[in-house]
């Protein structure tokens, strides 16, 4: 898919369907917003839509939406293997927008927490 930047106007549709959990954090990525659960990536916007990961029978049934594909957030053709980019419709719908964001929240609760990156010390650069 070619890059489309996030509308400003997607933010506060995206939180209004998130469902409120306090196992879940909401943070900038894509130039947009994301949640997470215990550090892994739930759902989160890109382009004019929602991108959701879910187990596979969910995964199935995203796909089989009408304007539904894999996530590639490149377009590159590396798709994300767990992760749907929903049709722009849903973004219409909040009742199917809440449900989708639930089920993908659901799931990244399944996975193993995310072990936090390591900080480097102050002053440190990376050697090219």
């Amino acid at each position: 898919m070619a890059w489309v930047k996030v509308p400003k106007e997607n933010h506060p549709i995206f939180r209004a369907a998130l469902p409120a959990q306090p196992r879940s954090t909401i943070m900038p990525m894509f130039g947009g917003l994301a949640a997470t659960v215990n550090g892994n990536i739930a759902c989160g916007l890109f382009g004019r839509s929602v991108m959701v990961r879910l187990g596979d029978a969910e995964r199935a049934e995203a796909l089989a939406l009408d304007g539904a594909s894999p996530f590639d957030p490149m377009g590159t053709g590396a798709v994300r293997g767990d992760k749907v980019m929903l049709p722009e419709s849903v973004m219409d719908d909040r009742d199917e927008l809440r449900a989708w964001l639930q089920r993908a929240l659901d799931h990244a609760a399944t996975l193993p927490k995310k072990a936090a990156k390591k900080a480097r010390p102050a002053g440190r650069t990376r050697k090219a």
